[in-house]
């Protein structure tokens, strides 16, 4: 699942034991918003004891890097290293699954639109503070779409869902039939334009 190098186990080492009860201490690894473009790894002290039972532990010769449940998946195979340079080091988490991994072109449209909003579309919606949420795909192959933050009343929304939006969905799914807007736009508060 994850491996720490040698390097990275003696940089964690070193941490641990500059704490006043680093015997009694651990590391605990999350991920926050796994699967999307915005997921971000943190490891943190960990005293005995206050590990959640559900953890997937990793057992070293001087300590324990428990592994949150949820975050397992998006840890699949990961390398965390400590790279040493001039100024000390720094700590490299290099996790191919963690921003989520693309759906087979045989996968379900829903899962396939779904992680094209994420990865492609949501990202750049977020430079004017925006998203879109994906509401449904119908059984005629509608994706189905509502705007927030400030896409949500913004005078350029449909624009946006056409040559945007749209655009992109039917460049990688070709077989959808129709892209759709159900915002109410005049109940949007703080639109970027």
């Amino acid at each position: 699942m994850i491996k720490l190098t040698e390097s990275a186990k003696g940089h964690f080492e070193a941490l641990l034991a500059q704490e006043q009860d680093g015997e009694n201490l651990n590391l605990r690894l999350s991920v926050a918003n796994p699967g999307t473009q915005q997921a971000d790894v943190g490891i943190v002290f960990c005293p005995f004891g206050d590990e959640d039972p559900a953890d997937h532990e990793i057992h070293y010769q001087k300590f324990s890097l428990y592994v949150e449940q949820e975050s397992v998946p998006a840890l699949r195979d990961a390398v965390i290293d400590y790279i040493k340079n001039d100024f000390g080091g720094k700590l490299s988490v290099k996790a191919p699954y963690i921003r989520g991994q693309q759906p087979s072109q045989d996968a379900p449209l829903t899962e396939r639109v779904q992680y094209i909003i994420d990865h492609e579309i949501n990202p750049n919606l977020a430079q004017h503070k925006g998203f879109v949420s994906l509401v449904e795909v119908t059984a005629d192959k509608e994706v189905i779409l509502r705007f927030g933050g400030g896409c949500h009343g913004c005078g350029m929304a449909d624009i946006t869902l056409k040559t945007g939006i749209e655009k992109t969905l039917l460049e990688k799914c070709p077989e959808i039939s129709q892209v759709k807007d159900v915002t109410d736009h005049t109940a949007g508060v703080n639109p970027y334009y």
